[in-house]
């Protein structure tokens, strides 16, 4: 459209040639035909000049615009440039640390296979004194031990129904039971007669060199028994590769403020476990513990927020746990911490539930989903009397307010069917799986614990205590080690 400028612009042209015209036909006495002629000539002068100071402005604005184009396109090349330096900087230290990677790879591998050149030459020897002790009198029959728990397999398929447990020892291993119960009876003992003292240096030393371990025990849906979830326990590894459950350690290490550092370690595996378990299976969950004081830590906190908040991709799957003691007793610091994580998206669980006052509107704004109570607690029927409302009817109470009700420490099937009239959608105990370590190719994950030393778990809680037919174990294993000779 032509604007309004340019036309004020022709209007003007035209009425100062037909005035030049009609001024020289007028006064100079000019005729008619010259005087047209004349004007006509003005306007054509007219008409050439606003062209050409037209076009001569225009230009001087695209010359302007030409330069600024020019300027913004040099800094983006140096910005280009800068980029394209940095990124060949990361390369060159990717290739670095590849390079050294792959020596430390060799170097562990040529280890390796020394150590399974002893192991055959240690199996043959043991062959040997085992033909000669057969040889010299028949060896007794060794006493029945349970089998060792399998690791879990993070590979295998998601809706896999979990194995059952093993079988409980046979009576004739249960003498050994009057020396640990002597030994946890002794105050001044934590752990394998180890003191208070000693556990805490057992316990910096495990931080330090990262010896502090993850075993995951499934959580499943009823009646249907697949696996859903994942809670992930702690577990503590001594200089000598014996296992520590947590609530052996857990209250000496809040005392001495080591906990941030555990719960920081707990939650980078178990969100290395999550994205592996992600992979076959987007609705997978992961609950990790974390402790009270890491909340009400400043410190300690904004640790786990940092980490929490780069991987809040993971949100809607790792469930952060809490003790029921620890929501009745929330500070201002603690408040405003758990807000933050429920801002970002985290969801939360509320395991060792002594009673059932729970006030489930209040733990939904929280950011609370699931809330974990053990089966012989719904069961109770003492329950009834003391809490505001029947168990039976807990599950809905808290489905509409979107909390998932799970029973744990489930150990019998007559458990389940009272569970299942009190419509509970989920169960975790021994009944289904205890606490299992990864397989092998998770060792990054758990720190690679074997898997004989799950044996040694009791408890819903993952609590650890020495196998009572540990003992009379050593025989079938020398006859497994001889019976790998002989295929050698």
């Amino acid at each position: 459209m032509i604007r309004i400028s340019t036309i004020f612009i022709a209007i003007c042209m035209v009425l100062v040639a037909a005035s030049l015209g009609l001024v020289l036909y007028a006064v100079a006495g000019i005729s008619g035909t010259e005087s047209a002629i004349v004007a006509l000539t003005a306007l054509t002068f007219l008409i050439l000049y606003n062209a050409v100071s037209m076009r001569l402005r225009d230009r001087s604005d695209v010359g302007g615009q030409i330069a600024d184009l020019s300027r913004g396109t040099a800094d983006l090349a140096r910005q280009v440039a800068e980029f394209g330096r940095r990124l060949a900087a990361i390369e060159g230290r990717i290739a670095s640390s590849n390079s050294t990677n792959s020596d430390r790879i060799q170097s562990v591998v040529g280890e390796i296979n020394e150590l399974g050149g002893l192991v055959k030459q240690l199996a043959t020897t043991v062959s040997a004194h085992e033909d000669l002790l057969a040889g010299a009198a028949p060896v007794p029959a060794a006493v029945a031990r349970p089998e060792s728990e399998a690791p879990i397999d993070l590979a295998a398929s998601f809706d896999e129904k979990p194995v059952a447990p093993p079988p409980h020892p046979t009576p004739q291993a249960r003498p050994a039971a009057p020396s640990v119960q002597a030994q946890t009876a002794n105050p001044a003992h934590a752990t394998n007669g180890r003191n208070q003292t000693q556990l805490l240096a057992t316990l910096r030393n495990a931080i330090d060199e990262n010896r502090i371990d993850i075993f995951l025990q499934p959580m499943v849906t009823l009646p249907q028994r697949k696996v859903r979830f994942y809670e992930a326990v702690t577990r503590l590894r001594d200089e000598r590769d014996q296992l520590i459950a947590a609530e052996e350690f857990i209250s000496i290490a809040e005392a001495s403020g080591l906990i941030g550092r555990i719960d920081n370690m707990v939650m980078l595996r178990c969100v290395q476990v999550l994205r592996r378990l992600m992979v076959r299976n987007k609705e997978v969950g992961v609950f990790c513990n974390v402790a009270a004081s890491t909340l009400g830590n400043s410190t300690s906190f904004a640790q786990c927020l940092d980490f929490l908040e780069a991987n809040r991709a993971l949100a809607p799957s790792l469930v952060l746990e809490f003790k029921q003691s620890t929501f009745r007793n929330l500070g201002l610091a603690e408040t405003e911490n758990l807000a933050a994580l429920a801002q970002r998206g985290f969801r939360f669980s509320i395991d060792h539930v002594t009673d059932l006052r729970i006030e489930p509107r209040e733990l939904a704004d929280r950011g609370v989903r699931f809330i974990k109570v053990p089966a012989t607690l719904l069961l109770d029927p003492r329950q009834a009397s003391a809490s505001d409302i029947h168990p039976s009817d807990l599950s809905d109470l808290l489905g509409r307010f979107g909390i998932d009700l799970i029973a744990e420490r489930i150990e019998g099937e007559r458990a389940v069917v009272d569970l299942l009239d009190y419509d509970v959608r989920f169960g975790q105990g021994f009944l289904f799986a205890p606490p299992r370590p990864l397989r092998p190719e998770g060792a990054s994950a758990t720190g690679g614990a074997a898997p004989n030393q799950a044996q040694d778990i009791q408890g819903s809680n993952g609590s650890a205590s020495p196998s009572p037919g540990a003992a009379s174990a050593t025989p079938q294993r020398i006859t497994g080690n001889a019976a790998l000779a002989r295929r050698i």
